[in-house]
């Protein structure tokens, strides 16, 4: 490019200089990225985003695209390529994009930041976590290249230095503490970055080098010698050191599974509670997610009927109905993280207000988890609503609630078998809750398997195997753990919304006045089934204490052997449902129409995921389109029958100019008529036709802008008719590709805003113009023999003369 040129696009050398400084800043400016996600993790993000942010930029600067364009093959890009370096699990062979690898790259282009801040580095290739620095490298090169390759002015091109500026800022607050680029290289850096957006805006002189260099010196030294002097030992600010993760309660081993645990220390004063409802039960924790090993706690977020654990304010909304209660708990032996709560906490209040910071409480199960943890002495008060259990009368015909829980995996075969034995006579779901505790709680038997107690055998646990074994033996023998686990997995297989809870029952023996004290031993776990219209119902399907095997066998009438001890006659052996049996009941749907309605979800979900490249794709093409209709509109609506033809025209000259093919500026209508009859004069059929009936609209336009007399509406109208089939011929003699450019080019909304601006300047100018100031007086003078001026330049033109005379919109 010649230096002398100014307003031309930079290419050739100068160009390439360019790209070559600016992407290799911008790769030296997201290396404090490295730490966070380990250098081979990262690398191909990084590099694959810095090439096609610049291959994007360059080709749209080659080939003269609009800014719309350049951004929509970002887009695709990175949904296309984003696979292949953010999430390879997720496509076919490592690099072809599946529906689940889009719907990864969408949801991670707006999530990816927040776990990059909120998760333990090195984060590695977990997940779509590097969709966050394949975004900054590919946005950062695209934009730094579109800025110096198509910005035709020096100094605003030289902006682009400021781009690997705002890349290193963003690199360092996602990053960590520890430094990977050292001053010599940031200063290094700041210096070519500097040269060059000098060198950019012509404005390098050898002088200036000197100065530069001197300055950089002097802030060097001064940086490093007052530098300890004004901020001491401060630590390097990076956003994860102050950002608090949320709490994932998965990162904890399951709650249920430490029930024995307190079975072992019985005696062992665990709380201290004052103002607890007679019946009022203590809840540690909700668990609602099986996996054939553990129930655990899911409140991720992953399920509507699991809630989050989030930060509280002063008071927390509730919508349940109860009796109110304020409650204050001290806490003694108990340790974990798991707050315990009573009901539904409206409000807590810790003596300590230093520990209110790291509660996070779940409403949607009333659960509470303090993540330092509980220590003796810690104290708190709750503000509860206790609402009242309703018994199965009450309930009656009541629906299940339309919860929606986290899916259930690795559910043994016994459960469905059982399930479908014991609900067979059941006809509500709460007739089928209630077959399901009473088939457990009166056919089964009570026993914590302690050696040292004298108990019977019952092995601790409450996963698959354990369940199966117990619903399958001929003599069901356990504690909650394993009752609660059962009719949970059960009253699901059933369609029932069910979860375990976990928490403590103290009995009235342990009253004293107003306070309760809570031991070990006071451990229990039960089921919760959440009821249209009443919420969640709690279910105890754990046998009475008393109810052991050993106890059973002494008051057994049937059959006495005094010498040995003999359990009591077993259970039938449980009636596995047919497939087609109809009259299983069921709670609400069967499985089928859960399978299918969580099946379109799916579909519904990927849809939506897929729907969002599409629609910001589509979007800037389809808002070009309907400002061309609107302004075609506009003009075939207009008032003025004269200027409705001479819109006509315009319009035309609008799809020869969006076409490529625009007419001379400054050129009369006769004049911009034979040069479009000349471009598409050399196309076959389409091309003849189109040549013929441009240079007949224009010789009628003139007619009507400077003839005697107004066309009439349907004039007008058959005008405007044969400009659509004109146009429509226009567009014949071009490929489709370049019919398609042609629909969504900016070129004629360009131009025609262009000229409304200098319309603007012009009327501006007029108006400032001051008035021309009186001539002296002369004596008169003879007038020349000359011959008199015509017509058309001694009198003053009509208003469409004037304004239509080159052919355009007033």
């Amino acid at each position: 490019m010649a230096r002398g040129a100014p307003g031309a696009p930079r290419s050739g050398v100068r160009a390439g200089v360019d790209l070559v400084v600016l992407v290799g800043a911008l790769g030296c400016a997201l290396a404090p990225l490295v730490p966070a996600f380990g250098l081979r993790a990262l690398a191909p993000a990084v590099v694959g985003g810095l090439v096609l942010g610049t291959g994007a930029a360059a080709l749209g600067a080659w080939r003269r695209w609009s800014a719309l364009s350049v951004v929509a093959v970002v887009v695709v890009a990175y949904f296309l390529v984003g696979g292949a370096l953010v999430a390879p699990g997720t496509t076919v062979a490592g690099f072809v994009p599946t529906m689940g690898t889009l719907g990864d790259l969408a949801t991670g282009a707006a999530t990816s930041w927040k776990q990059v801040l909120t998760l333990q580095p090195p984060l590695g290739a977990t997940g779509t976590l590097l969709a966050a620095p394949f975004l900054l490298a590919l946005v950062g090169a695209a934009a730094a290249t579109a800025t110096t390759l198509r910005v035709r002015t020096p100094a605003r091109a030289a902006l682009a230095a400021t781009v690997p500026a705002a890349g290193l800022v963003g690199a360092i607050v996602l990053g960590t503490r520890q430094t990977v680029v050292p001053v010599a290289g940031g200063l290094s850096l700041t210096l070519v970055l500097l040269v060059w957006a000098a060198w950019r805006a012509r404005m390098l002189r050898p002088r200036r080098v000197v100065a530069l260099v001197v300055l950089a010196g002097v802030a060097v030294a001064g940086g490093v010698l007052g530098a300890p002097v004004v901020v001491g030992a401060t630590d390097r600010y990076v956003v994860r050191d102050v950002l608090v993760p949320p709490f994932d309660p998965r990162d904890y081993p399951s709650p249920l599974s430490a029930f024995r645990k307190f079975v072992k220390e019985d005696d062992t004063t665990l709380l201290t509670v004052t103002g607890l409802p007679a019946g009022a039960r203590l809840r540690l924790a909700t668990l609602d997610q099986f996996d054939g090993v553990v129930w655990n706690v899911a409140g991720d977020g992953s399920a509507e009927g699991s809630g989050e654990f989030r930060r509280v304010g002063a008071t927390i909304p509730t919508d349940v109905r109860g009796a109110r209660a304020r409650i204050g708990i001290e806490v003694d032996r108990l340790t974990g993280v798991w707050l315990p709560t009573v009901g539904q906490a409206t409000a807590v209040t810790f003596a300590d207000d230093a520990v209110a910071g790291d509660l996070r409480f779940n409403d949607a199960t009333g659960g509470g988890v303090l993540t330092r943890g509980l220590t003796p002495g810690l104290t708190y008060t709750l503000d509860v609503v206790v609402p009242a259990v309703p018994d199965d009368a009450t309930i009656g015909g009541a629906g299940a609630a339309p919860v929606t829980l986290p899916a259930l995996s690795g559910v043994p075969d016994a459960v469905d078998a059982k399930a479908a034995d014991v609900a067979r006579n059941a006809g509500t779901p709460v007739q089928i809750a209630r077959s399901l505790q009473k088939a457990l709680a009166e056919g089964g038997y009570f026993s914590h398997g302690l050696t040292e107690s004298g108990d019977y055998p019952s092995v601790s646990g409450h996963g698959a195997d354990r369940v199966a074994a117990l619903l399958g033996s001929d003599l069901m023998v356990g504690d909650g753990e394993q009752y609660a686990s059962a009719m949970a997995l059960m009253a699901r297989q059933m369609g029932l919304p069910a979860r375990v809870v976990l928490g403590f029952v103290p009995t009235d023996d342990q009253r004293t006045g107003d306070v309760v004290t809570v031991t070990a031993g006071d451990v229990e776990a039960w089921v919760e089934i959440a009821f249209s219209g009443y919420g969640w119902v709690p279910f105890d399907p754990t046998p009475p204490r008393t109810q052991t095997p050993q106890q059973d066998s002494t008051t057994t009438a049937a059959d006495p052997q005094p010498q040995v001890v003999q359990p009591p006659p077993a259970p039938p052996e449980p009636v596995a449902a047919p497939n087609d049996d109809t009259e299983q009941p069921q709670a609400q749907d069967s499985k089928k129409p859960v399978a299918s309605g969580s099946a379109w979800r799916q579909v519904a979900l990927v849809a939506g995921a897929a729907a969002v490249p599409i629609a910001v794709l589509a979007g800037p093409l389809v808002l070009v389109v309907a400002l061309k209709a609107r302004r075609r509109r506009r003009r075939r609506r207009d008032a003025d029958v004269v200027a409705r033809v001479v819109g006509g025209w315009d319009e035309l000259l609008d799809v020869a100019r969006d076409l490529r093919t625009p007419a001379p500026p400054l050129a009369t209508r006769g004049e911009s008529a034979r040069a479009l009859a000349g471009s598409f004069a050399g196309a076959a059929v389409p091309g003849a036709r189109a040549a013929s009936a441009v240079l007949t609209l224009a010789t009628e336009a003139d007619a009507t802008v400077f003839g005697p007399g107004l066309p009439s509406d349907a004039q007008a109208a058959a005008y405007w008719r044969r400009v659509e089939v004109t146009a429509a011929a226009m567009r014949g003699t071009v490929p489709w590709a370049r019919r398609f450019r042609s629909r969504v080019s900016l070129a004629s909304l360009r131009h025609r805003r262009r000229e409304s601006r200098l319309d603007a300047r012009r009327s501006d100018r007029t108006a400032q113009r001051p008035a021309p100031r009186p001539a002296a007086r002369q004596a008169p003078r003879p007038a020349p023999a000359t011959a008199p001026r015509p017509a058309s330049t001694s009198n003053p033109q009509s208003g469409h003369q004037r304004d239509h005379q080159e052919g355009s919109t007033p």
